[in-house]
């Protein structure tokens, strides 16, 4: 039994390095290349965990080898127009001009419904106002709709607009952040204060963070 549970964790500490050096598409949407690598990564280490007496070797062996391949292969289509053509396709254009392209629909197996529901995805209920549809590599659709149904830009209605900034995050799960303090300009007297005049302490703050025009979020624990 203690011999399956080490082969175990070997194998979950070699897929998470795996699926690391494979990077963070892997988990978020992937293309058909990517979406088999995923499955083939997943199958070399069922079989160690199936049977205790299949050597470990022979499924870390195949998982680094896949590994190694994967990231020549992105290397290969990164260098390379062709191959990445020929492995990772094209986006394909559905709408144009809000015209359908009935044709490319029909070679991507697209009917009508799944075109609407990914406009619906996308906010867009009225296909008058789309302009392109364009269907990506990974599954994921885009949209350009007409200027005139864009919403107006700052810049278009001639409104001057601070950057957005990234709040920084001073209490997380109870536990003070030293540096993001230090990063507000803040110190531990303006702190405890301000956690002072909401009656609680920083054990009890589930978040607490401070955006650059120096408004805080507070959330404090449920009780259990």
């Amino acid at each position: 039994m203690l011999q399956i549970h080490i082969r175990t964790v070997i194998l979950y500490l070699a897929l998470i390095v795996a699926v690391r050096l494979l990077g963070k598409r892997q988990i978020g949407q992937m293309e058909p290349t990517e979406f088999v690598i995923t499955m083939l990564l997943a199958n070399l280490v069922t079989l160690p965990l199936e049977d205790p007496d299949f050597p470990l070797l022979y499924g870390l062996g195949p998982l680094a080898v896949v590994v190694l391949g994967e990231l020549l292969f992105s290397l290969l289509t990164l260098k390379s127009v062709r191959v990445r053509k020929l492995f990772c396709s094209k986006p394909v254009i559905l709408m144009e001009n809000g015209r359908i392209c009935e044709k490319a629909m029909r070679r991507n197996r697209i009917n009508l419904d799944e075109l609407t529901m990914h406009l619906r995805e996308k906010g867009v209920y009225d296909l008058e106002t789309v302009k392109f549809a364009i269907l990506e590599t990974n599954g994921q659709l885009s949209t350009l709709l007409y200027a005139r149904h864009e919403p107006p830009s700052a810049k278009a209605a001639n409104v001057h607009v601070k950057d957005t900034e990234l709040p920084i995050t001073l209490i997380s799960d109870g536990r003070i952040l030293e540096e993001n303090l230090l990063l507000a300009g803040k110190d531990r007297p303006w702190l405890e204060r301000e956690l002072e005049q909401r009656g609680c302490g920083a054990k009890q703050v589930l978040l607490l963070t401070r955006a650059a025009d120096g408004k805080l979020y507070f959330m404090k624990k449920e009780k259990p």
